[in-house]
Order: C-alpha cells, then structure tokens, then sequence
C-alpha cells in the first residue's frame, strides 16, 4: 500500500479514546505478570504492539475496511452518506449491518458471521482486534460486531504505534487479513477489489501477488476478471438501475473457466475468443453451472441457439464502422457482426436481470414484469440450446477417446526413456522389470493391431505401420 490511501479523518471521540487507550497501556505495563503482544508487519519491518482490553462500544468500524468494499454499493444512499460522514450514528450502523451480511446478498444474514458469534460465546476471543490510539478498528471489525451483539462489554485488543496515518492502517489490515489464520478472509470480490487497488497504487504485480499468496498469473486472472465484471455492470445500466459487482461474488469459479479459455482460444483466433467470451458471460449473468458453461463454445449462438431464440432476442445490429483515431488518422478495425450480435444478446440479458433484481419501487411492476418475461425466455432459450450441445461433445468425446488415450501413452514413454537414461547414468536401472514392460507392451500392441483391423476399414499410415510391426514380430 503506498502513501496515498484515503484519510477519512478522526472520529468525534479520538481525544477521550486517546486517554483511555493510554492509560490502559500505562496500566499493562505497570502490572506483573506476562504480558500479551502481538507481532504485526509495520512499515515493512516486524513490530511487537501492546495488548488491552477495550470498551467495545467505545471503537469505531474502519470505513475503508477492504473487507465489505465491494458490499457497500448494496444501498447507493448509505455508501454516499459513508464517504461524505464515515464516523455518523447511520454511517457506522452500515458498516455494522455489512459486516453481518453475506458477501452475495447484503440482505442476508451471513451464517458465518453467526458461527464466529457462536464460537466467540464458546470460547472468547482466540486472536485480540487491532485498533488505533483514537479507537478505529484496523483489525477486527466483524469481531467487534458479533461481541457487541452478545453484549459483552471488552473486546481484546493491540495497539497500533501512536504515529499511524491512514496508510499504515491499510497497509497492516491488508497484511493481517492475508494471513493463513484469518476466520474470515476477504469475500471474492472483495479480494480482486483490494489488488487492483494496489496495483493502481504503483506496487507490482509480483509483489502484490506474494502479498496474497497466489502466482502472479493467478494476480492477472482476477485483474482480467475484474475489468470484465465492470464493463458488465456498466452495461447492465438501463431506467436508472444495473447490477453491482457484488451480484457476481458466487462466479468466481466460472468466471476463472472463462478466462482460461479466452487466453487458449485467443492465441489462434481472437474473434472466435471474443465470441466464446460473450457467450459463456452471458450464461454465468443467467446462473447456468460450470458444467454447462463447457458446453458453450464460440459457434454455440450459430448452431444451437440462434433457432431457439424468441424474436425479441435476435437483434440483429450492424458492425460498427470503424473508428479513426483523432491525430492519427488511422481506422480502427470494426467489430465484427457476430460479435456485436452476441453482445447485443448479452447485453439484453443483463439490463434485464438488473431490473429484475432492482428493489421495489425503483422501476414500475410492469417494467418488471416485463423484464422478468424477457430474462426467462433467454434462459429457456439457452437451456434448450445447451442439450444438443451438450449431446454433440459427448460425441465428440467418445470419437477422441481412443486417440487421447494413446497421445496420453506417447508421453508416458517420453518420459519413460529420460527416465531410464538417467537410472542407466546412474548405474541403477532394473533391466530385467524393464525387459517385462517391454513384453507387456508388445502384446498390448498386438491387441491394438487387432482391433484396427475389425474397427477400420480404410487404415492410414499410423496404422499401416502398427499391423506391418506386429505381423513382423517374430513371436
């Protein structure tokens, strides 16, 4: 995290805080006995801090908290109000309702965030909060939440060096949330929110990734991720609503699928990538599983889907005419038709189910109505469009069997001789198993010969040459 995280200031109570949290420490360390620290990362170097007990009521939530980052556009109203006054009574009961809420849904009640509960009623705190001198929580939000709902009066706490700015308190959140022992790490969307930020804020991705414990090319996954889900919500903008980034928090599976398939089709073919893109999206924005978004590859709206959308599905838009880039004067290349088509499609798909999903009173009933009509009839059309497409890969799946089977076999000998070259250099090759093997082949090998010959009526070379080795076998 670098030095230009945002300072939402200090909380009307920072001077009364700064008292108590003083002379608490003055009181910890007076007395005898063990004390209890904890070791923080601080300004890149280890850091022994202080812990104490703390009035619960007396500590503020951490507006910039990554952990409900993305759960804050749940309620447009509150999330200005958070930016504009972040330590207010209504302020604060937001953040307070988000760090009880599932990640997916704010208007859920999280089971997790009730099993921490549970758990901190059983058996207390395991690990202390982190707070700053003036009382904000840097560390330990949600346990603040669940502890003051139960009604205990204390909350276990360290205590941050009294020159924190408000990049320190990033920069260490973000370290302790990335430890192995959290009891609830960052929800997903959360979590690809927090490394663009700090690749936005001039770290490298390597370095970013380390942070997070993920390769680097896992770090480039979630960045291509993220900018498809925000170029989706910005598209799913229609009469005043769109869907929010949080609305994809249960994707993240299926969004990774789609990515490693682009980067695969994208190296031969870059408008069959595009297409195959478009499609599978536009299956995640209608909830279809991973298993049937495999089944959608870049030709799945021309033969299957096409024929089963109703006419209201079926814009037909024209490729755009290419651009000139102002200075330049040079065209950019126009998209091309049936990827404009498929995106027309996608984008039906999601201005639909953004007014679907709009809360009561923001669009007309009869709007959602109609939008809801609209969203399932794409998604009966993709459903029946997915069985013959589903029937025609397993086809093909049993047509390649056999040859993958034996591509599989190939680089299993590959690897066989390097390593019987390295066993023979190092003098420990058992020749008379090998010899055994090799017996075991040849009579495998025969029984394939034998089937080619009932199985195929027109053989090639591969075969020719396999029934000429086994009819010149000596055996």
């Amino acid at each position: 995290m670098t030095e230009n995280a945002r300072d939402f200031g200090q909380p009307p109570h920072a001077a009364k805080n700064r008292v108590t949290v003083e002379g608490r420490l003055l009181d910890a360390s007076a007395g005898g006995g063990l004390q209890e620290t904890l070791t923080i990362e601080w300004r890149t170097k280890p850091q022994v801090v202080q812990v104490i007990d703390m009035p619960v009521d007396s500590l503020y939530y951490n507006p910039g908290t990554h952990r409900i980052q993305a759960q804050r556009s749940y309620d447009p109203h509150l999330d200005r109000r958070l930016d504009d006054d972040p330590w207010s009574d209504e302020s604060q009961a937001y953040l307070d309702s988000l760090l009880k809420a599932e990640p997916s849904d704010p208007s859920k009640r999280d089971k997790d965030f009730d099993a921490l509960q549970q758990s901190l009623k059983d058996f207390r705190q395991n690990e202390p909060g982190l707070i700053t001198r003036e009382g904000i929580l840097v560390n330990g939000n949600t346990r603040a939440a669940a502890l003051r709902e139960l009604g205990v009066a204390e909350i276990r706490v360290a205590v941050l060096p009294e020159s924190c700015t408000w990049a320190d308190i990033n920069r260490v959140e973000l370290s302790l949330q990335l430890r192995h022992d959290t009891r609830r790490p960052y929800s997903y969307i959360n979590r690809l929110l927090t490394i663009d930020e700090q690749v936005e804020a001039g770290r490298p991705l390597k370095e970013v990734a380390r942070d997070f414990r993920i390769r680097e090319s896992t770090a480039e996954q979630d960045l291509w991720v993220l900018n498809c889900l925000r170029d989706l919500t910005e598209r799913s903008s229609a009469n005043d609503v769109q869907l929010r980034l949080l609305d994809f928090e249960d994707a993240q599976e299926r969004l990774r699928e789609v990515h490693r398939a682009y980067a695969k089709e994208s190296k031969g073919n870059i408008e069959r990538a595009e297409l195959l893109k478009e499609n599978r999206l536009a299956a995640i924005v209608m909830n279809f599983s991973k298993t049937d978004l495999r089944l959608i590859e870049p030709d799945f709206r021309d033969r299957y889907l096409e024929t089963r959308l109703p006419e209201e599905l079926k814009p037909a838009p024209a490729a755009a005419p290419g651009r000139v880039i102002p200075g330049l004067n040079r065209a950019v290349r126009a998209e091309a038709p049936q990827v404009a088509a498929a995106r027309a499609f996608t984008d039906s798909v999601l201005r639909a189910k953004a007014v679907v999903k709009a809360k009561a009173g923001k669009v007309p009933a009869a709007q959602q109505e109609e939008a809801s009509a609209l969203f399932n009839a794409a998604h009966s059309a993709v459903e029946r469009a997915l069985e013959p497409a589903g029937k025609d890969a397993r086809v093909r799946k049993r047509k390649q069997a056999a040859p993958d089977r034996l591509n599989d076999a190939c680089e299993d000998i590959d690897q066989c001789i390097t390593d019987m070259v390295l066993a023979s250099a190092a003098n420990n090759l058992d020749e008379e198993a090998l010899d055994e093997a090799v017996l075991k082949l040849r009579a495998t090998l025969t029984k394939l010969a034998q089937a080619t010959a009932r199985t195929i009526q027109v053989p090639g070379d591969g075969v020719e040459w396999l029934r000429d080795a086994v009819q010149q076998d000596p055996s």
